[in-house]
């Protein structure tokens, strides 16, 4: 079973920029189709972003589209998240998650491994 640790999340105004990671360890993601997840306070965790294994494809929520940028390397099963312009409703603990599924792709992504503790990202205004 793979363990996934999120990890640069910060602080940041409005307008600004943060780079999320999520290492994985464990077993390899080279294979999977990999997708970043965030909660908001007092909200259901919502999907953000999903990249296919060669990276190739990529499917994003609508309010992060132009914004945010997801993207992998297999060789240091990582993936990550590249935030630009971020906005306070952005503010929210990240999750990333793999699907295991063979037939999967980003726009049929499913989260099949156990959370992390994600990284916490807050946008003041």
């Amino acid at each position: 079973q793979a363990q996934l640790v999120e990890s640069g999340g910060g602080l940041v105004q409005a307008g600004g920029s943060l780079r999320l990671s999520c290492a994985a360890s464990g077993r390899t993601i080279r294979s999977s189709v990999m997708g970043w997840f965030r909660r908001a306070p007092g909200k259901e965790r919502e999907f953000v972003a999903a990249i296919s294994w060669s990276g190739l494809s990529t499917h994003y929520v609508d309010s992060v589209m132009g914004r945010f940028t997801i993207s992998r390397d297999n060789a240091k099963n990582t993936v990550y998240l590249q935030m630009n312009n971020l906005k306070p409703e952005d503010t929210a603990v990240y999750y990333c998650n793999a699907d295991l599924r063979s037939s999967s792709s980003p726009y049929l992504f499913s989260p099949t491994l156990a959370w992390g503790q994600g990284t916490q990202v807050t946008v003041s205004s």
